[in-house]
């Protein structure tokens, strides 16, 4: 089969053991923030199997997130993983909401981390006074991710729709999905 080998179905395909090498097992692309920061003031490095071979078939993955004063991780879920948040620096308000709407939230600081179940609405924002670093890790080495805002706005669902749900005029709604084409 040469360099790689059948996994588990949803996995990649495994490299040979007798190929492994320690690069395999070591990633360094999380020493700094991602080079480009949001409209929303975030900029993150998300750490899956396609950039890090060690973690295949572990059931893993990594994000770091850096936060500017006042800016934001918007409300977002993941389906398919628990995310466990790790404060590094900075002061971040931090919340889910949970099926019956209620919220949990607080202010993270250094050293203190916060657990978002899986499918559940979350959300993160810089309320220091300096940038903000979190990593979160998830139980999933794919754990997907759906912007509210996006999901909602930047997607073909119709606009009479969004309108009732909302309460919003079409001129609000269309001033709304001009926020949030989706790039590319």
């Amino acid at each position: 089969m040469g360099l790689w080998k059948s996994c588990p179905v949803g996995y990649r395909p495994c490299k040979n053991s007798s190929e492994a090498t320690t690069d395999d097992f070591v990633f360094s692309g999380l020493k700094k923030p991602a080079e480009e920061f949001s409209n929303m003031g975030i900029a993150a490095v998300s750490v899956t199997p396609q950039m890090f071979p060690g973690l295949n078939t572990l059931g893993m993955s990594f994000v770091r997130a850096d936060i500017q004063v006042g800016g934001i991780n918007a409300p977002h879920f993941h389906p398919r993983a628990t995310e466990i948040t790790y404060v590094l620096q900075g002061k971040v308000y931090s919340g889910f909401v949970d099926s019956t709407n209620r919220v949990f939230a607080t202010v993270l600081e250094q050293g203190e981390v916060m657990v978002f179940p899986r499918g559940l609405v979350h959300f993160q924002m810089n309320v220091g006074e300096s940038p903000a670093t979190v990593f979160g890790c998830f139980n999933s080495q794919n754990p997907g991710v759906q912007k509210i805002p996006s999901a909602l706005f930047g997607s073909e669902i119709k606009d009479e729709l969004l309108e009732k749900a909302f309460g919003m005029t079409p001129k609000q709604i269309d001033k709304m999905r001009r926020k949030f084409v989706p790039k590319g």
